[in-house]
């Protein structure tokens, strides 16, 4: 995933785009055609990123998908309120997962964790609590919200 702006396929920049903002906006429009159906309010929970808030070097295609992400789970928010359709977002930070166990124990990887002000990678465990939040009725007056779960990544220093 990781490439530097100049090396980045166009194939790499489809597939990226394709599965983070096109893909969530197919189940998203999926999802809330069956709720208007079945004339059930609901909610939507798009899974973001810290770095659609922010952006990394080596990851251009990925911070674009994620901030349109950002951006469309906003305007989703803003269009499905009428009907009842809650539309919010989680923004992990790092999460510890089979995909990028091994670059957090690199040195670079174990670098990136030093500026995070808990020093340490999340677990998907710590996604559950925000994600339940989201999908039950405890968030009911909440939409359009982007919820960072990450450490307090969004917060440190440069």
């Amino acid at each position: 995933l990781s490439n530097p702006v100049l090396k980045i396929t166009e194939d790499e920049w489809d597939k990226v785009l394709d599965t983070n903002l096109k893909g969530a906006f197919l189940v998203a429009q999926e999802g809330a055609r069956r709720m208007n159906a079945q004339g059930k309010h609901g909610s939507i929970v798009n899974i973001a990123s810290v770095l659609g808030l922010r952006v990394a070097s080596h990851l251009t295609h990925y911070c674009a998908s994620k901030a349109g992400l950002v951006q469309m789970t906003k305007a989703l928010a803003l269009e499905l309120a009428p009907q009842n359709i809650r539309v919010n977002a989680l923004a992990p930070g790092f999460v510890e997962t089979d995909l990028n166990r091994e670059y957090l124990a690199s040195e670079h990887g174990q670098k990136q964790l030093k500026r995070i002000p808990f020093r340490r990678p999340g677990t998907m465990e710590e996604l559950s609590g925000p994600l339940l939040l989201l999908c039950s009725d405890a968030s009911a007056y909440m939409t359009g919200a982007i919820l960072a779960v990450d450490g307090g990544h969004l917060v440190s220093s440069l």
